[in-house]
């Protein structure tokens, strides 16, 4: 499965680094490629000598090699990976990935990398649940690199708690998982939309919602990397794709995200419609910035139901997809939903379960599907939620 694959392994300063020579040697018994790149820390807790021998490739730490002067180039190290795995992935390294900072050869590679990349904390319990580690660890999903959560043990400091690095064995089955997903979407056209839209009350503000788009952004990766041919209209949200095969199309009103459905909708076979559409837009546009004058009266219009609209056009052949985001009588809702707007599968959520909905890095589910079938799932990563709609998708597709 992995034979012939180019995998980079990024090693930070942790003591977890005495695990990746079985890494390496696990992943070159699989036929894959790897090379490594460490930093100045790393090489305090595993020696280069070990991971070039096993590796069967020079280790790189410095862009540039002080004897001869020549350049090691992060780009070429980066654009040639299939997968980059950081691992262990120290709290000092993953608070530079996920600002931009690159002040050495890992960071530098990490920031040309134009393939998927996973990573593996390691750490003191104190350090992984500082608030400023979890900060950047979401942040690092929002670009949608991959974390390998780390385990709870007994730690280099003598505490027990979570830290631990995940076991090389554990590595390579994510790994292993990663590659062996079938191209099961391969040729075909799909159309995703994710995040919210924002409705001009003048030049100021906005109507809008809380959607932050992983979800959508999650299920067009998925499906991009099954190789279907992906365009994704996304309204404004704070993250960026990891595919480069997906085409994103920028909006901002519903009306724009209309447009841009209408204009893909016809050649797709697969949409999946998971933006949080403002219902209702100012009848008017105030071409001057409101002034505060006590109280405010605002005249709204319905906007066009997009989901609907593209259930009165479905054509034998296509499937599609909607959500609904509920807060009582969640089923109910939703069948209707499903129903009245032509849809084969409905995904519900409700902002009555904890670590569902809007503003987080998770999601509960429920998929139904217009033959009744019910498939719930419990609170899991908005990425892993994605994979298990997709794969529910191409068993009726």
């Amino acid at each position: 499965m992995l034979r012939g694959k180019n995998i980079l392994i990024g090693i930070t300063g942790s003591i977890a680094a005495f695990k990746v020579p079985l890494l390496i040697r696990l992943l070159k018994k699989e036929g894959a490629n790897v090379k490594v790149v460490m930093t100045k820390c790393a090489t305090d807790f595993v020696t280069p000598l070990t991971l070039s021998t096993l590796s069967q490739q020079p280790v790189l730490i410095e862009p540039y090699n002080k004897v001869d002067g020549s350049w090691h180039s992060h780009v070429e190290w980066g654009r040639w990976a299939d997968l980059f795995i950081i691992a262990p992935a120290s709290a000092n390294t993953l608070a530079k990935m996920a600002n931009g900072i690159a002040d050495n050869l890992l960071s530098t590679c990490y920031l040309a990398a134009k393939c998927p990349v996973f990573f593996a904390p390691a750490m003191d319990l104190d350090m992984f649940y500082h608030p400023t580690t979890a900060k950047n660890i979401k942040i690092l999903q929002s670009y949608g690199n991959r974390l390998i959560e780390p385990q709870t043990g007994e730690l280099a400091s003598g505490l027990t708690g979570a830290g631990r690095m995940e076991e090389p064995d554990v590595i390579m089955q994510i790994i292993n998982d990663h590659f062996g997903k079938q191209r099961d979407l391969e040729g075909k056209n799909v159309l995703v939309t994710a995040g919210p839209t924002h409705e001009a009350i003048d030049p100021v503000r906005f109507i809008g919602n809380h959607s932050s788009g992983l979800m959508g952004y999650a299920l067009a990766e998925e499906a991009a990397q099954r190789g279907a041919n992906v365009t994704l209209v996304s309204g404004p949200v704070n993250i960026s794709t990891q595919n480069p095969s997906v085409n994103l199309i920028k909006v901002i009103t519903a009306s724009q995200m209309l447009d841009e459905c209408n204009k893909a909708f016809e050649q797709s076979d697969l949409v999946i419609m998971a933006a949080a559409v403002a219902d209702y837009t100012p009848e008017t546009l105030a071409t001057e910035k409101i002034k505060k004058k006590g109280s405010l009266s605002l005249n709204l219009k319905a906007t066009t139901d997009i989901l609907a609209s593209m259930g009165s056009k479905k054509k034998k052949g296509q499937f599609l997809v909607g959500f609904a985001l509920e807060t009582e009588n969640e089923k109910v809702n939703a069948v209707k939903k499903l129903n009245n707007k032509n849809l084969d599968l409905i995904v519900l959520n409700s902002l009555n379960d904890k670590g569902a909905g809007f503003g987080t890095d998770t999601n509960k589910v429920t998929m139904i599907f217009s033959d009744k079938t019910e498939i719930a799932t419990g609170t899991l990563p908005k990425t892993t939620i994605a994979t298990l709609i997709i794969n529910q998708i191409v068993k009726r597709f």
